[in-house]
């Protein structure tokens, strides 16, 4: 049971780990400190719904969506091409929408999460990780797919509140405008790639 939890925890931990779209706006509200608990539970909550339907529905997701994959393909190219384009506005438009913390403009919960929630679901990256691979894994495991998908979700709630809160330790190189630039750049040039090999391939 303990060495099942442990294989399922290593696995989504590996998979989460990657810088991604979603980690990014996550490193960004944990550096800005702004609504850091809802962001982080969110994405953690989403991870475990995920893993549950990998590992519970599987089979059927593919046998009664099988038009899903281009869409969410497309779909989420197009999504990350936009966010990608205003985060390159940001690192070097006039108005430096990315400051630190304290000079920045509050942004609405509700619209942080509207994001969070896209660039989750609406990332093809995430249904792979999670339903495809996590689910895949999990039958090697016949009779404790919970302990393994327990062990999954554990990942990501550990990952993603210690980049969250953790972030916040970077404070004091992001009290720099210029390194908020860096990241905005970065964000840009992360988004842009994820997007082109969804269009292109790997």
């Amino acid at each position: 049971m303990a060495a099942v939890f442990a294989t399922g925890f290593g696995a989504g931990f590996s998979l989460i780990l990657a810088i991604g779209a979603q980690n990014a706006f996550v490193l960004r509200q944990g550096l800005r400190r702004e609504h850091v608990l809802a962001v982080c539970l969110v994405c953690a909550l989403a991870d475990a719904l995920l893993i549950t339907l990998g590992i519970t529905s599987l089979g059927r997701v593919q046998a009664v969506l099988p038009w899903a994959a281009p869409v969410l393909r497309y779909g989420g190219a197009a999504f990350l091409i936009v966010y990608a384009l205003r985060s390159l506005r940001s690192a070097f438009g006039p108005d430096h929408a990315l400051r630190a913390a304290e000079g920045t403009v509050a942004v609405p919960l509700a619209r942080v999460l509207a994001t969070c929630l896209v660039l989750t679901f609406a990332n093809p990256h995430v249904y792979l990780d999670t339903v495809v691979l996590l689910g895949t894994i999990s039958t090697r495991f016949p009779g404790d797919e919970f302990w393994f998908g327990l062990g999954a979700t554990s990942a990501s709630f550990v990952f993603f509140f210690s980049l969250g809160f953790g972030a916040r330790l970077l404070a004091p190189l992001f009290a720099r405008p210029s390194a908020w630039r860096v990241l905005d750049g970065v964000v840009a040039a992360i988004m842009a790639l994820i997007a082109a090999r969804l269009l292109f391939g790997d």
